[in-house]
């Protein structure tokens, strides 16, 4: 363990010391420092004597109609006010402690689900967490939850993974993928379609469904495009067939030119949606709650079936 360097009498000075010498620099008078600090002239030059000493050198030169710093003096000043800035900070995140999340939840979110999950949630939250900010990251699965390990993100939202050591998990919500067909399609008119109705060669499916939808390779099985939702449904516009689609993106994507929706017959085909944080997060009682604001959303949103309460 290293051992504090601090002097005894630097040890002795406090806070409100330093205080007092910034704010005999900031007004250039021991009387107005003194009167702005609530203190006697005399009370206000002794405590800046005593910092003096226990720093070794003078801070400002005396006997002038104004106060100013020695030129070592200056230098020291400049670490005052540092030390000073540091100790505000601390208690600033000290209070923040009492704000869920220490004020600020930085949420991890894949492209594919946040555009269409989070206009529902903005709304809630504070109502939930009152002084906390949300904050949102959005990317790929994989790249989302290494950040969350690497403590970038306290929370990440995301389809099942492999268990990681170190991260605790709570299961949200199963969303169902739809079919998205260009307009002109031969089965556009129908509200459902089962996937055998389908040519795989017209398929044109972002990664993330691929396994879901279609377990084959190659082009003459359709195409495979990690892109985003909005334009997947160009290259479906552009290039016709149809595309599998998280079921939570419906009223956007049925708003654009030349595309119509259509919901899965048969099994249910999909994905799972949980909720990942540090095993060590001082925040779990917050995050349990905020998992359960998300499961409450889910039950209102048409196609959604919630998962256990239980990771």
């Amino acid at each position: 363990m290293q051992h504090s360097m601090i002097s005894m009498g630097l040890a002795a000075v406090s806070l409100r010391d330093l205080a007092l010498v910034q704010a005999v620099h900031r007004h250039g008078s021991f009387n107005s420092a003194a009167r702005a600090m609530h203190i006697s002239p005399s009370g206000l030059s002794h405590q800046v004597q005593k910092v003096e000493q226990a720093l070794g050198a003078p801070l400002f030169e005396r006997g002038g109609r104004k106060i100013v710093p020695t030129a070592g003096g200056q230098r020291l000043l400049q670490q005052i006010d540092a030390v000073l800035a540091a100790a505000e900070h601390l208690q600033q995140v000290a209070r923040a402690g009492e704000v869920a999340f220490g004020g600020e939840l930085r949420l991890g979110v894949p492209a594919s689900l946040g555009p269409y999950l989070l206009p529902h949630l903005i709304a809630p939250f504070p109502q939930h967490f009152p002084g906390a900010r949300l904050g949102i990251s959005e990317g790929k699965p994989r790249g989302l939850l290494r950040r969350l390990s690497e403590g970038e993100l306290d929370a990440v939202l995301a389809p099942p993974t492999a268990t990681v050591s170190g991260i605790a998990s709570r299961p949200l919500f199963f969303e169902p993928w739809e079919l998205m067909l260009r307009a002109d399609h031969p089965l556009a008119g129908q509200r459902d379609i089962a996937m055998t109705q389908l040519d795989p060669a017209e398929a044109t499916l972002m990664a993330e469904s691929h396994a879901d939808g279609l377990h084959c390779e190659g082009s003459e099985h359709g195409h495979v495009q990690d892109v985003s939702l909005e334009s997947l449904a160009a290259l479906v516009s552009l290039r016709g067939g149809y595309a599998l689609v998280p079921a939570l993106a419906r009223e956007r994507l049925a708003s654009m030119p030349n595309i119509a929706l259509a919901t899965l017959k048969g099994p249910a085909s999909g994905r799972e949606i949980a909720l990942y944080w540090r095993d060590a997060s001082p925040w779990h009682d917050d995050l349990q709650a905020f998992a359960e604001l998300l499961r409450k959303l889910a039950r209102q949103r048409p196609g959604l079936r919630v998962r256990g309460s239980k990771a």
